[in-house]
């Protein structure tokens, strides 16, 4: 029974991997490295408090993408079910941007900015243990609003600086996350392989990761990663992304 469950968990892990597999034709794929850094606090058997800050690059790791902190608690319903929920700061670096007339010239330009986000989530993770393997869904639906921000544009035609307004906006998705995990008894590694999607309206994002933890001790635990970030949302500018993960969390 365990080797046909795990056999069904590396199906359902290998299937999305083969469709992200497949060239959209029209991105050109980006390289980006993610740190973070993490403090969690166990309050009692059930209930843990957790603060992390994490920043993101892209562009090849030449730009800097994002910086974010953020505050979690989970809560442990049953011995296989978990439910958790936060608040993420969330302050994006947008790249400039330029318009072209029809005959090629020059027509506006916006130098790249900052812009702040906030973020709500609230999840439900589930988990069946198979000897050494773990098999674990989450569910997280999240809320991300941005408020209006007005920079600066420069207008080539009229060669003076105007103000742009960009709108506020807000988005709904609910990301859910299959991964399977392995641990064994005074062994300081803990591989795993995850698949999440991100769904709207249609399926927007897919997040594709293989990486380890690596305990130290019983309160420091390191992470690696590698992770494939699919755009499937042909509205969305972002590039597909090849992603290096490296994180340090403390436990206390």
């Amino acid at each position: 029974m365990k080797t046909k469950l795990m056999t069904m968990a590396a199906l359902l892990l290998l299937v999305p991997l083969a469709v992200s597999a497949q060239d959209d034709g029209d991105k050109d794929d980006d390289f980006g490295l993610w740190t973070t850094v993490e403090a969690v606090k166990k309050v009692d058997k059930k209930l843990s408090v957790g603060l992390d800050a994490e920043l993101r690059t892209r562009d090849n790791v030449g730009e800097l993408d994002r910086w974010s902190v953020g505050v979690t608690a989970s809560y442990k319903l049953f011995p296989w079910l978990k439910a958790s929920a936060g608040y993420v700061l969330i302050d994006d670096h947008v790249a400039e941007k330029y318009t072209y007339h029809d005959n090629g010239n020059l027509n506006k330009w916006t130098p790249d900015y900052w812009r702040l986000r906030h973020r709500v989530h609230v999840s439900l993770t589930g988990s069946a243990d198979m000897g050494n393997f773990t098999l674990s869904l989450r569910e997280r639906w999240q809320y991300t609003y941005r408020p209006e921000k007005v920079v600066q544009r420069w207008d080539e035609d009229d060669e003076e600086w105007s103000d742009k307004t960009v709108s506020s906006k807000a988005k709904n998705v609910l990301r859910s996350r299959l991964q399977l995990s392995y641990s064994k008894k005074r062994c300081p590694w803990e591989p795993y392989a995850s698949v999440e999607l991100y769904n709207g309206w249609n399926v927007q994002k897919g997040r594709f990761t293989v990486g380890t933890e690596y305990k130290l001790s019983k309160q420091h635990v390191l992470n690696a990663f590698y992770r494939y970030q699919h755009i499937y949302d042909r509205d969305d500018e972002d590039p597909n992304t090849h992603i290096v993960g490296v994180g340090y969390t403390f436990k206390f």
